[in-house]
């Protein structure tokens, strides 16, 4: 077996060449890090499933409701890179693949082949709420590590996690089952 050649730097060979220069506490980046790479991976498997639910939408308010997860699911897909080069930023590690978001993703997945389009729509919003409360969670972790650049960057997409919820909300309301 061949090793590989030893470069003079071995500084862009191991884990110290991923490491960011910060006045935070490295427990403290680890700490927010965590938290924030959970989020990457909400985002990530709440988008999937939105497009999910935008490629598998049926009935009579298809076009509406189509429309309306093509735009959440771009607003979802918007946050994941800022979260994620935050925690580059903080001089840790983020995602690595898809095996990586399904261990620390807490939305689940739906792989029904068929979901009515008022189920949809119930789901998303169950999910969105679960959305914002994690991400209240991970504001909470920022302030009590004094990263206030991550806890700003995590209102904005919990206005937009709100906003989300509440569309969801309206255009579910007084829908039946059949998506009426």
């Amino acid at each position: 077996m061949q090793q590989k050649a030893k470069t003079p730097n071995n500084s862009d060979t191991d884990r110290s060449a991923l490491d960011t220069p910060t006045d935070l506490e490295k427990q403290s980046t680890m700490k927010v890090a965590a938290e924030i790479n959970k989020l990457v991976a909400d985002a990530l498997a709440l988008y999937v499933k939105t497009k999910n639910f935008h490629w598998h939408m049926s009935g009579p308010h298809f076009r509406d409701y189509h429309l309306l997860l093509d735009e959440q699911a771009s607003q979802i897909s918007a946050a994941v890179d800022p979260l994620a080069e935050r925690v580059r930023k903080l001089g840790q590690p983020t995602l690595r693949s898809i095996s990586h978001i399904a261990k620390l993703s807490r939305i689940k997945d739906n792989n029904e082949e068929f979901v009515s389009p008022y189920d949809m729509l119930s789901e998303l919003l169950e999910d969105n709420k679960a959305m914002a409360e994690a991400l209240r969670d991970a504001h909470k972790v920022c302030d009590d590590n004094e990263d206030i650049a991550t806890a700003s960057l995590l209102e904005n997409f919990l206005d937009e996690t709100e906003k989300r919820t509440w569309f969801l909300f309206e255009a579910a309301r007084g829908a039946g089952p059949g998506g009426h």
